[in-house]
């Protein structure tokens, strides 16, 4: 039997570089999506096993016409963290997307794996949407209404935690704070409850829908998290902790409460992964193990 050949947008960052890695183990041919001016340090120890097309270089089409792809896993996005233009984050997060979504459609793709987000899950919360949630949730609508046509596999991810993550995101914040040694870390009260999940489940919650994917048929939505929730405060309380056992001289003090909530934010989230427990699918990475894991990687 042929290996498989999955285009994967994304590589470099932080989720599809894991899942770049994760898809080689598993034998498949990758083809990827970059710019020329991209970032590979999560990935130069892999290009040389990989396709790499340059969008911005050559039109994107072109993977497809001399690459045969039997699935696509689209796992770029832009998060807006540094007050870039609308149109930058909807170029990536909604257009450049259904440019994807065009050329599976004309080539005949299988299977669209689409990385969504659980900041979607709440209706009553739309009007509070951020550029990059509005962007995304925009996006699996038009997967919806294309449905019809080819295979969509939307996985809403939970928040996603681990090594490679980028420097602005919370966790990275966070640490970066402890090891400043900052007197006091400014925070909500943190009692809005997410579902922290470790990358290393993520990717095999992919991993087991992209096997799996030939029984689905139209529009498949799953959660991607560990079905327990947490407050953050009891997330950062944990990381704190476990850093300071291996740091005994940090100082640092939680500031709970010093910070407002934002405008909107979800008290709790839809965390129900019984859909991909069916798959045969089960996070296997406990919170204090996972927090474990990334600070020794953290410094190393």
């Amino acid at each position: 039997m042929s290996q498989k050949r999955v285009l994967l947008t994304g590589a470099t960052g932080f989720l599809g570089s894991h899942l770049l890695e994760a898809l080689l183990k598993q034998d498949y041919k990758v083809v990827i999506l970059k710019r020329s001016t991209s970032d590979t340090w999560r990935i130069n120890h892999l290009l040389d096993q990989v396709k790499s097309y340059d969008v911005d270089v050559v039109e994107l089409e072109r993977a497809f016409e001399e690459q045969h792809i039997d699935y696509v896993i689209h796992a770029a996005c832009h998060y807006g963290r540094n007050s870039e233009p609308v149109s930058q984050i909807v170029e990536i997060n909604l257009i450049f997307g259904l440019q994807i979504l065009d050329a599976c459609l004309k080539f005949n793709i299988d299977t669209f794996f689409n990385t969504d987000t659980f900041f979607n899950t709440n209706p009553s919360n739309f009007q509070y949407l951020g550029t990059y949630s509005l962007s995304k949730k925009q996006f699996t609508e038009w997967l919806k209404l294309e449905s019809n046509k080819i295979r969509i596999v939307n996985l809403r991810l939970q928040h996603v935690y681990g090594p490679k993550d980028g420097k602005g995101k919370f966790v990275n914040w966070l640490l970066d704070q402890f090891d400043h040694n900052v007197k006091r870390v400014p925070l909500t009260e943190g009692s809005q409850l997410r579902d922290f999940i470790y990358i290393d489940d993520v990717v095999s919650a992919y991993i087991i829908a992209l096997q799996q994917s030939d029984h689905f048929d139209g529009f498949n939505s799953f959660n991607v998290g560990t079905g327990v929730q947490s407050s953050v405060k009891h997330f950062v309380t944990v990381l704190h902790k476990a850093y300071k056992d291996l740091n005994p001289e940090n100082t640092t003090v939680l500031g709970f409460g010093d910070l407002s909530m934002h405008v909107g934010e979800l008290d709790r989230v839809d965390s129900d992964n019984s859909e991909l427990q069916r798959l045969g699918w089960s996070a296997q990475t406990a919170l204090e193990r996972g927090v474990i894991k990334i600070i020794q990687k953290h410094l190393e």
